[in-house]
């Protein structure tokens, strides 16, 4: 068993992307984040294998400071290869702040990373799995009409990202960095708003396409419009737009949340796997 960190995306890509395409729904963050890499959209990606005998056991890739993501594809050798993986970062003094992948996957690396250092494991979501084939066109919608995105949009999507952010229970990105990825979604079409008598009130994204698929994220309507439809409506809608250029959509759902996995269920997206994002922070003893 060899495990074997790749500084040429090309290179892991080559050994990455069959195993990938097998299995481009269940794959799909990892999938799109890699195609993000070789367009060079992340500085200094960490990209890794295990294999053996030319048998690809493990794929491991980060783009800091997001989560490490893992998939094995041998689960009669997973302990083993997890065991390996635990060795060789700390060998190689990566830093891992968080961990995302498949939940059995993702809870035993954190089981075993928390025995090997002084850091304990905490859920930062619990996230269901969902892709659509087709959308449900039975569902009344709400009034009103999608459209992109433009810049004249940009001051109300930096401040729903942050306010998307805090919903989720995530880290609050600076306001500078919000600014530039927002310039970057709306330049390349990839925010969808709903809009009702010229007020906005709900967006949604188009995010790490593949080869086949695309991913809806970052799904948001303010409080004050909240309960009157307006984000099933858009999410149908755009993704019904987005069906036009891919055979299908996946999305990540909070398993906490009911009522937008019930939502996205009414529009034709079906539960695909069950993943997990657990974060590490030092014991205080």
């Amino acid at each position: 068993m060899e495990f074997t960190r790749h500084e040429d995306v090309h290179e892991f890509a080559r050994i990455a992307e069959p195993i990938l395409s097998e299995k481009e729904d269940l794959y799909s963050l990892f999938f799109g984040v890699l195609q993000a890499i070789k367009t060079g959209k992340y500085e200094h990606p960490f990209m890794a294998t295990i294999m053996e005998k030319g048998e690809v056991l493990a794929l491991l890739q980060m783009t800091p400071p997001h989560p490490l993501n893992l998939i094995f594809t041998d689960e009669s050798r997973l302990e083993e290869s997890v065991d390996l993986l635990i060795k060789k970062l700390l060998d190689l003094e990566i830093e891992i702040s968080s961990v995302v992948s498949l939940k059995e996957w993702a809870n035993l690396f954190a089981e075993k990373w928390a025995m090997k250092t002084d850091l304990t494991s905490f859920l930062v979501m619990d996230q269901g799995l969902y892709r659509l084939d087709k959308v449900n066109e039975t569902l009344e919608p709400s009034l009103g009409t999608w459209r992109f995105a433009n810049r004249k949009d940009g001051l109300m999507i930096e401040k729903w990202f942050n306010l998307f952010e805090e919903d989720s229970g995530l880290s609050i990105s600076p306001m500078e960095d919000v600014k530039k990825r927002v310039a970057s979604f709306i330049d390349e079409q990839e925010i969808f708003l709903w809009e009702l008598d010229g007020k906005v009130v709900s967006m949604m994204k188009k995010s790490r396409p593949t080869k086949y698929g695309v991913t809806v994220s970052l799904v948001f309507t303010p409080r004050e419009e909240r309960k009157k439809g307006y984000g099933r409506t858009l999410v149908a809608a755009g993704t019904k737009e987005l069906l036009n250029d891919y055979q299908f959509c996946v999305l990540y759902t909070d398993l906490m949340n009911a009522t937008s996995n019930k939502i996205y269920m009414e529009i034709g997206y079906k539960r695909l796997a069950d993943s997990v994002q657990l974060g590490f922070e030092r014991f205080e003893k």
